[in-house]
């Protein structure tokens, strides 16, 4: 079974992609342009997450309004590590900070928000370790547009096959169709600072 707090995801040694869903609209902007523009918003915190299935909860399956079409962001894997660098828990968990100040002052000069939930099985059922989500404010947006992004596709015919599957009972042939994810491996010096097992 994974660590507890143990980021996995779909990447090679330069990039990484990570999930999002959107409106109808901005996705096809989105997928037409390989970039994202208005009405995507560039004033407020958007989320990034690696993991297919905790996005699948999240959006359940493609269907919630303004997030029916899923996107596969493959973005530059310094980027993604730079995001963490950058990041602060969204709570004051004692494993990292020893101070529950310490921590307020951190956050509230942060750029970017690292937040760990349970992540998912087919089912939409908790399991017992975490996926990471990562919010990027408003300070990192336009880079996130304008540097960070290598490709955009759209994974919401995906998303929309494997949950026919599931409503099917078929999770054997649907666990074929999901992204691959693996481990993505860390520093100790990052691990401490968010939290990672």
């Amino acid at each position: 079974m994974p660590a507890a707090y143990e980021i996995r995801a779909d990447f090679d040694f330069q990039s990484i992609v990570i999930y999002q869903a959107y409106s109808e609209q901005i996705a096809s902007a989105a997928i037409k342009n390989q970039t994202f523009e208005a009405p995507f918003s560039f004033t407020r915190m958007t989320w990034i997450k690696p993991s297919f299935l905790w996005l699948m909860e999240r959006s359940n399956w493609a269907q919630k309004s303004g997030q029916e079409h899923i996107l596969a962001i493959r973005i530059r894997r310094a980027a993604w590590e730079k995001a963490l660098q950058e990041g602060v828990l969204t709570s004051p968990e004692k494993r990292v900070y020893p101070d529950g100040q310490i921590w307020y002052e951190l956050f509230e000069q942060a750029k970017v928000h690292i937040q760990w939930d349970p992540e998912r099985n087919l089912r939409g059922q908790k399991l017992e370790y975490n996926s990471i989500q990562v919010g990027i404010s408003r300070y990192l947006i336009e880079e996130f547009v304008e540097e960070w992004i290598l490709e955009i596709k759209d994974y919401t015919p995906l998303a929309k096959k494997i949950h026919t599957l599931c409503k099917a009972g078929k999770y054997e042939q649907a666990k074929r169709f999901l992204p691959s994810e693996k481990q993505y491996v860390l520093s100790d010096e990052l691990k401490k600072q968010i939290g990672a097992s």
